[in-house]
């Protein structure tokens, strides 16, 4: 049986300054690849002169040149994520090979050179790319065991290029994928199933301090003198994950009190009329309206009655379970969930105990000022099943209550008349 010859790749050099210029004269002597042409809007670029003298096209056009050499893997040496989005629309996603990537291939290119004095030359060159990279980069072999750090990773993680180099990848992981990270691996190369490689995944790192931060992990597999190596690019995401916190917090919670706004209350109240009803469970929700509020904030001015706000919140806080919530549903009402509800006196004794701790006076700056609270609740299962139905009662219960005299609490019955 004769044996098959793998056809050479053709390859379209994105950029004729010195990056291209370099990796047009290493192509030479790899057999997978044959240049197509070298593209540059620089007329003087110095891969030119290497392409005229080994009859290779020439391009000034980017999109030009995709179209006239597709297919082929194209590299970009551009530096402009822009010409590698570009790219990837003409010849697919999967042909584009940019930035820190195609020094990276260029690297494993280098290993299998002739001479040791290009080896040397192509070493050096694209550990400066490495160097200078914004992202960590982390080279590792199919033991797990370090062979490239770079200087980024090196101030991400807090390990020096010494400290790391043959040391097992798991080092920079909290558990549990510290312990399971080499059956990670086995599993990989045994399986070719795929938990990271390939895919750009979320994860959690650990610095050398013990304090663990997200990243953003990139790995792919490369293939030297029959080695497996796999390439890590990171990224610390915690200024991000940040930023979405903040955004996510804005969203769901009340700037003045901290506490659930009207949104997050009405998906916890979801949550837990499924969860009661799930596991026959009674459930009650309470709506609260602070009495003489509008007086205080028109004396001592709206940035007392924010003080007084905040303070409310607190004693309210205080006074209900964790499992529970309270939430502002703007202005001075709050709206609250009490989950497994053992019985109706039960609650009762806790609207006393909230309203008995806003009763009390609060002092704000030189000031102390008094106001009550008027509340009204419903049941599930006993007033209805319906999340809309049950709040729609307890805002009917509560105005009840302000209008029946203040400070006090209301159940919900069914002649009572809606506001």
């Amino acid at each position: 049986m004769g044996t098959i010859e793998k056809k050479s790749q053709p390859a379209l050099i994105l950029g004729g300054g010195r990056g291209g210029s370099e990796f047009v004269q290493l192509l030479q002597d790899v057999s997978q690849f044959h240049i197509v042409g070298v593209v540059d809007a620089n007329p003087d670029a110095p891969a030119f002169k290497l392409a005229i003298e080994m009859h290779i096209p020439i391009f000034d056009d980017v999109e030009k040149a995709l179209h006239s050499c597709k297919p082929c893997t194209a590299f970009n040496f551009t530096n402009d994520e822009a010409v590698s989005e570009l790219a990837a629309s003409i010849v697919g996603p999967c042909s584009i090979i940019g930035g820190t990537q195609s020094h990276l291939i260029w690297d494993m290119f280098n290993q299998i050179k002739e001479t040791r004095d290009q080896l040397q030359k192509n070493q050096l060159f694209t550990e400066s790319i490495i160097s200078h990279a914004m992202e960590g980069i982390i080279l590792i072999d199919a033991h797990g065991i370090i062979k490239t750090f770079n200087p980024a990773a090196e101030t991400m993680f807090g390990f020096t290029l010494q400290e790391v180099l043959g040391k097992n990848i798991s080092m920079l992981m909290p558990d549990p994928d510290k312990t399971n990270h080499d059956g990670y691996l086995e599993r990989y190369l045994s399986t070719n199933l795929a938990r990271v490689v390939g895919i750009e995944r979320e994860v959690v790192a650990q610095h050398k301090d013990g304090v663990t931060f997200p990243i953003s992990l990139s790995v792919n597999e490369m293939i030297s003198d029959g080695e497996h190596l796999f390439v890590g690019i990171v990224s610390d995401i915690s200024e991000r994950k940040k930023n979405e916190e903040m955004i996510s917090k804005l969203a769901h919670y009340d700037v003045i009190t901290g506490l659930p706004n009207r949104v997050l209350f009405f998906d916890r109240c979801d949550k837990a009329l499924s969860h009661a009803k799930r596991n026959k469970m009674s459930l009650a929700v309470m709506f609260l309206d602070l009495d003489g509020f509008k007086d205080v904030n028109d004396t001592l001015g709206h940035a007392a009655g924010d003080e007084l706000l905040k303070q409310v919140a607190n004693r309210m806080q205080e006074t209900i379970r964790e499992e529970d919530t309270v939430a502002r549903f703007g202005g001075d009402e709050f709206a609250l969930i009490f989950n497994d509800v053992k019985s109706r006196d039960n609650i009762e004794h806790i609207a006393d105990k909230i309203i008995a701790a806003i009763s009390e006076p609060f002092v704000i700056g030189e000031d102390s000022c008094n106001i009550g609270a008027s509340a009204g609740v419903s049941m599930f299962p006993d007033d209805h099943t319906e999340m809309d139905s049950l709040v729609r009662q307890a805002d009917t219960a509560m105005y009840s209550a302000k209008k029946s005299g203040k400070n006090h609490c209301r159940f919900y019955d069914e002649n009572m008349q809606p506001y």
